[in-house]
């Protein structure tokens, strides 16, 4: 027994001298890091001299009759703003809105990005916070969800439904249920097109909602709702369309442009409360009804296993008005913006029919046959269906940028820039940018695959990569990366998969502003899709 306590002494001292000298070369490195940074600091210019806009300007441009900005879609403003400012500047506060700092300069993204802090502090969604915390607050009682939150507030939160929607294994388990929604997307598709040109109806995108709400509501709800084979079940999802959209637009003037919403209830807020209040009459029901069954399966014995729960049930389980709360949020979430990035999709596969073609090819061995269902398995060998989503995510951006408040001073474009800084990073012109995404006009899913075969493109498909990982986030970075990314993922793969499988899809109109951009990017056009069949 002795020489057993003498030898785990002696690893412990072993051990105990390594953590001294680990500890030690982690010191000598964080000082050598922080030496550097208080260099670059010290070589920066003064927080003062960075370029800014004069506020009476700013206004008049974005909100009088005649004002160069007025009428302007966000992702143009933006962009004529960084033409007239530059690629660093900061917009003054006013109306109640803070200093902002923008930055276009890629560098400056992960230096952002790096001084997040612990808990990263997200600005915006300052009147979804405003209806939850204030014009709502009876209903929501301090739990106001992952979107508006900051803090430990946030944090509680985000502690509490990361491990039921981060974790690949839980998104899984709604393979088979998904897989009958998409079959049920198919179907819809052919019973709606023209019978003669085979083409969608101009508003397709409403059955791209119903098939996307369909989805996350099994994930939510383990429900469907029955929207894409029941039209007697449309009113209640077609109102819910609509005070989405209302919310993303209306939101977006209030919280982007000039506007006294903060000391007035402005028509503007009316509207937009009178939409939320819609959201949040809509999705509560479907929550509400998918309780109460769920109540009622609890009395009765019912023990389901993990596979075959909801998000829902699983958050039930911890606390009450989080569940509620998150299920409402992805519903309200889940629609539009994977709406949005499905439209994107399809539009540059229906207009690259070549990559299309290529696609098709690998999907196949996927499904076999156009009634195959997906496996875990079968869906690790995608590479190229996954490589297509992100360049399509990279041609059509969803949203405008991010924002963080700075938890510590950083140099940003050479400028001093103290801790408590709100910063916008706005990607836009770099995603367009030969410098950082050779052939950036083209559509070329090839720039993200890790072992490109060669594709017979102008250059190497390895020559494609880009050259600054952080200039394209498209769900966000770091802690408060978006927390429905895996769901939204496997909704996309498994959604184009099945519709590439069954049809050869045709775009044969103009793609010119084919989104127009409120919160996030909103389809513009009508989506008048050719869908012709496959043989088997």
């Amino acid at each position: 027994m002795l020489k057993v306590r003498s030898g785990l002494s002696l690893i412990q001292s072993h051990k105990a001298v390594l953590s001294l000298s680990t500890q030690k070369r982690w010191q000598t490195n964080a000082a050598t890091a922080e030496a550097r940074e208080d260099a670059e600091w010290l070589e920066a210019k003064p927080f003062d001299q960075i370029p800014r806009t004069n506020m009476i300007s700013l206004m008049m441009k974005m909100s009088m009759p005649g004002g160069k900005y007025k009428n302007m879609e966000l992702m143009d403003m933006f962009e004529a703003m960084r033409q007239d400012y530059g690629d660093i500047f900061l917009m003054p506060a006013f109306m109640g809105n803070p200093p902002f700092l923008n930055t276009h300069n890629p560098k400056d993204f992960e230096t952002v990005f790096r001084n997040e802090g612990v808990w990263p502090h997200r600005p915006g969604n300052d009147t979804l916070l405003y209806h939850r915390e204030e014009y709502r607050k009876e209903f929501y009682q301090g739990v106001m969800g992952i979107i508006p939150t900051q803090g430990k507030a946030w944090s509680d939160f985000r502690t509490v439904v990361n491990p039921v929607l981060m974790q690949p294994k839980n998104v899984r388990l709604y393979y088979k249920k998904m897989s009958q929604v998409n079959q049920e997307f198919v179907q819809r598709i052919k019973e709606i097109r023209n019978p003669s040109t085979l083409e969608a109806p101009e508003d397709f995108i409403d059955t791209i909602n119903r098939w996307t709400l369909e989805s996350v509501s099994v994930v939510a709800l383990d429900k469907q709702l029955g929207l894409l084979k029941d039209s007697n079940k449309e009113e209640e999802a077609l109102r819910l369309f609509h005070y989405l959209d209302e919310f993303f637009i209306v939101s977006a003037d209030l919280e982007m442009k000039p506007s006294p919403w903060r000391y007035i209830k402005t028509p503007k807020l009316k509207r937009l409360l009178k939409a939320l209040d819609g959201i949040q009459e809509v999705t509560l029901a479907y929550v509400d009804e998918a309780i109460v069954r769920l109540d009622k399966e609890e009395k009765a014995g019912v023990v389901r296993p993990e596979s075959e729960q909801s998000v829902l049930e699983k958050l039930l389980k911890v606390n009450r008005k989080v569940a509620t709360v998150m299920a409402m949020d992805m519903l309200m979430a889940g629609v539009d913006t994977t709406s949005s990035t499905f439209t994107a999709l399809m539009l540059c596969l229906a207009k690259n029919p070549e990559k299309q073609q290529r696609l098709r090819e690998e999907v196949m061995q996927v499904l076999p046959h156009k009634d195959s269902e997906f496996t875990e398995a079968s869906m690790k060998n995608v590479p190229y269906l996954r490589a297509c989503i992100k360049e399509s995510q990279r041609v059509h951006p969803l949203i405008v940028g991010n924002a963080r408040v700075l938890s510590r001073d950083a140099v940003l474009s050479g400028y001093q820039v103290p801790a408590g800084t709100h910063v916008s990073i706005v990607p836009l012109n770099a995603l367009t940018k030969d410098e950082y995404f050779p052939q950036a006009s083209e559509f070329l899913p090839e720039r993200w695959l890790r072992s490109p075969k060669d594709s017979g493109l102008k250059c190497p498909a390895s020559g494609l990569k880009s050259t600054n990982p952080f200039v394209f986030l498209p769900f966000g970075f770091g802690p408060r990366m978006c927390v429905g990314k895996r769901i939204v993922e496997m909704e996309l793969e498994l959604g184009i998969a099945r519709i590439i499988r069954n049809f050869n899809v045709e775009f044969n109109y103009p793609t010119e502003n084919a989104f127009r951009s409120a919160l996030i990017n909103l389809p513009n056009i009508p989506l008048k899709f050719k869908f012709t069949d496959l043989p088997n």
